[in-house]
């Protein structure tokens, strides 16, 4: 069962703007998380959670695409004047450090989660890794195991509010959303009674039919969806990284003259959704048909803000 239960974040902007140093806390949890410029490294470092245990990840980018690398340290701060040193990791530019207040994590705790982050790093595959093989997590009792999931639990609720997204996995299992697989022709009659929009774009021209929902605030893909073989915009530019991850991450692959999704997949919005399947930009405020009702995705939206009653458009 999903936890729907909100949370309270604090963020605080160190030096006054958010493209400086930044420290993310959850209410009732004890994790602490610090971000740093690499050029605020000097101050950053002189701060007291820097000279704390913890795990660390370091951000850039390398060859054009985001790159990454996540480690341990009893003294985060000593480990990172190291890596600024080195010469093999001269694209880093951002560093996020998780501790604990107080201090409370012991050597055993942070290669438990360095262990853990670098696998979950790997199986979501949105970021390459610096790191080399995937160091196996120590042995911990049946307690320490809990606790250190649980702050992982917490943790891959801050991280995306700082911009960190590599942790975030938006393929799904094959039908895991509460609507039917795409077919390449869907009977209305056909349809589940749930409470989920589901939407249809075709590009008869080249045989492609595509199918989504939008559920729980995220416009999903349907596993079977059909897409432009390749990418046909300027190569490096919109959504063109995107689809060339999604490649590499196996969630579409070619299918004769086309391609086609093999796995649930949660985009940003429409228009992403639409683009990668035309292998364009495209609008999908414009592209996507509701299929109850055969409007566009923009007139459905439109739709669902009328039907709002007066006091709740004006709150």
């Amino acid at each position: 069962m999903i936890d729907t239960k909100g949370r309270s974040l604090e963020l605080f902007y160190i030096d006054g703007h958010p493209d400086g140093m930044i420290t993310a806390e959850l209410f009732n949890w004890t994790g602490h998380v610090f971000v740093t410029p690499r050029t605020r490294l000097t101050e950053a470092l002189r701060r007291e959670e820097a000279g704390y245990a913890g795990v660390y990840l370091l951000l850039g980018e390398k060859d054009g695409q985001d790159f990454a690398y996540i480690g341990e340290a009893e003294d985060l701060g000593v480990r990172l004047k190291q890596h600024a040193a080195a010469s093999d990791k001269d694209w880093w530019e951002t560093a996020v450090l998780v501790s604990a207040s107080a201090n409370r994590l012991n050597k055993a705790h942070v290669k438990y989660l360095e262990a853990r982050l670098i696998v979950m790093a790997r199986e979501i595959g949105h970021t390459p890794l610096h790191n080399g093989n995937s160091p196996k997590p120590p042995g911990l009792t049946e307690a320490d195991i809990a606790k250190m999931e649980a702050f992982l639990a917490s943790l891959m609720v801050v991280l995306p509010a700082i911009r960190v997204d590599m942790f975030i996995q938006r393929s799904r299992p094959a039908g895991s959303t509460n609507a039917v697989p795409p077919q390449q022709t869907v009977s209305v009659n056909s349809l589940n009674s749930d409470p989920v929009a589901e939407f249809t774009l075709k590009y008869p021209k080249y045989e492609i039919e595509a199918h989504a929902v939008l559920q729980d605030g995220e416009f999903i893909v349907l596993t079977g969806s059909r897409l432009y073989a390749s990418w046909q915009g300027k190569e490096g530019t919109g959504y063109h990284p995107l689809r060339e991850e999604l490649e590499r991450g196996g969630v579409i692959k070619p299918e004769g003259q086309f391609a086609v999704f093999v796995k649930d997949y949660a985009f940003s919005s429409p228009s992403a959704a639409a683009s990668i399947i035309y292998g364009r930009p495209a609008n999908g405020q414009e592209s996507w048909h509701e299929i109850r009702s055969g409007v566009t995705y923009k007139e459905w939206e439109n739709r669902q803000l009328d039907a709002l009653p007066v006091e709740d458009a004006e709150a």
